[in-house]
Parts: structure tokens; sequence; C-alpha cells
């Protein structure tokens, strides 16, 4: 329920704020089963278009541990499906914890492959995760403003799903499995990046 609320309000917050958001082939996401949720990492707010892009399934997702010493941060992120992970040394629940939610339960995960909005560099964290819980990768790419001033302008924001990726063929998740993974998302990725304009091309704002 508390998810379901608070998706409501950053729907009604980012309309207020931009009122441009276009959300296009939302016809390939999976209605019935549980998958992961990928894209490239390109703004803070990224992860808010994604969730409400991806409605009404529900979400669980990867949060750095800092957000959590906050109590109220931490009681609203826990109580929106986050769960903390520690970027410098990621132990094995940071692996783990969302495979046991995607059997488990029904929620569906966002991840972010390059961890960072300031890295394009593709980690195994994914791949491992998906190959576990038996789950279909789903890419996205967000497309828009990169500053909180351009996303006031209400400039055009477009969030586009591609064709979820099946991995049932890789048979295991070593240095070879995970690179395959890997090249798999990527293309997604520049492949949905030039299905909405062939000219784009990302820069990082600081």
């Amino acid at each position: 329920m508390f998810f379901t609320f608070m998706r409501g309000v950053v729907r009604v917050v980012l309309f207020i704020i931009n009122g441009n958001a276009h959300y296009e082939k939302k016809d390939r996401i999976p209605q019935n089963e549980n998958y992961i949720l990928v894209a490239p990492h390109r703004t803070w707010w990224e992860p808010l278009y994604l969730a409400v892009g991806g409605s009404p399934k529900k979400f669980s997702f990867m949060a750095k541990k800092e957000l959590f010493k906050n109590g109220i941060l931490s009681f609203i992120l826990r109580h929106a499906n986050a769960f903390p992970v520690d970027r410098d040394k990621p132990g094995p629940s940071a692996i783990k914890t969302p495979v046991k939610s995607l059997k488990s339960t029904d929620l569906s995960l966002i991840m972010f492959p390059s961890g960072t909005r300031h890295s394009s560099e593709l980690k195994g964290g994914v791949a491992l995760i998906a190959k576990m819980a038996k789950v279909k990768i789903v890419p996205a790419v967000y497309q828009g403003p990169l500053t909180l001033k351009d996303l006031f302008k209400r400039r055009r924001v477009t969030v586009r799903f591609g064709e979820p990726i099946d991995i049932s063929d890789v048979p295991k998740m070593d240095k070879e499995g995970i690179a395959e993974v890997e090249r798999r998302m990527q293309n997604a990725f520049d492949s949905l990046d030039k299905e909405i304009d062939p000219n784009f091309k990302y820069e990082i704002k600081e």
C-alpha cells in the first residue's frame, strides 16, 4: 500500500514539475511475472520515472547504505521496498536479498547495471540476480532533462521500454556468461536510444 501511495504522490509531483513525460512501448513489459527493469543511470530522478512508467507493477530497488542513516528517510525507503547496499563492499546480501524478493514476492526489481551516473561500464550484478531468480531482464532508457532547471522548463521526458531479454540460454554466469548478458543489455540500450533519437548522445551534467 505504501509503495502504491508513494508512486501516486511521485506521479503528481513529476506532473507538476515537468508535465511532459512520454512512456513508450509499455506493451513490451511482462504482465504476469517478475522481472528486472534495467536502464543506464543518467539522472537521480530517473528511478522515479521508471517506477511510474512500470505501473501497475510494484518494484523493489537498491539504495546506497548511506541513505539509511537518516531515520525519516530510512523509514520511507524501507516502506517503499528499498534495501541498503554497500557500494564499496557489496556482500552476499546484495545478491541474495533481491533474488529472494523476486522469487517469493510480487515485486519486480529496478536496477542500474552501471551503478552510478558517472559510469557507463556495466557490472555483473544484474546477470547474477536474473540467473539465480530465473527472471527476464527488461531494458529501458531515459532521454530528457539532465538538470533540475531543464526539468522545470517542462522539456520532454521520454522513457522507452525494450523487449524482455531472456538469459535462460546462458549456461552459467562465469566471466563469459556475464559478458554475454552485458552485451545484450548494452545492445538493447543503444537500440532504444536510437529508436527515440538517432542522434542522441549522453553527456554527464555536473
